[in-house]
């Protein structure tokens, strides 16, 4: 499963395992998730206080240079919004050489038992 993660009044929040719990449905936070900065979308619907008092149990961080007025931080061109991101709590992705190496082993390892079994002399 993705991650998702919805920007609201600058505030991060990993509402992953509330999308299927979501009363709008989780094709709504997805959407909020791809759209960036989803305080707008998030201030058009008018949520309960209860709703409201959740997303305290979602909160994982904060967006840097937000200055609380809602919204992106400092708009300025070329500033971009910068976030942690699940890429970097994960390890690295494997490569071909973690495949490969392990075959490799086996089949030396075949290949000295079979030589040993066969060619050599036995007395």
């Amino acid at each position: 499963m993705k991650d998702c993660w919805l920007v609201i009044h600058g505030k991060v929040y990993d509402v992953t395992t509330f999308l299927e719990d979501h009363p709008g449905g989780e094709d709504v936070l997805l959407h909020a998730s791809a759209s960036g900065d989803a305080t707008k979308s998030f201030e058009e619907v008018g949520h309960s206080s209860t709703a409201t008092s959740m997303m305290q149990g979602y909160l994982i961080g904060t967006v840097e240079g937000f200055e609380g007025r809602g919204g992106l931080p400092n708009a300025r061109e070329g500033r971009t919004m910068r976030t942690g991101t699940m890429q970097d709590r994960n390890p690295p992705p494997s490569s071909f050489l973690d495949y490969i190496l392990p075959v490799l082993i086996l089949a030396v390892a075949f290949g000295a038992w079979y030589y040993l079994t066969h060619y050599t002399d036995k007395a």
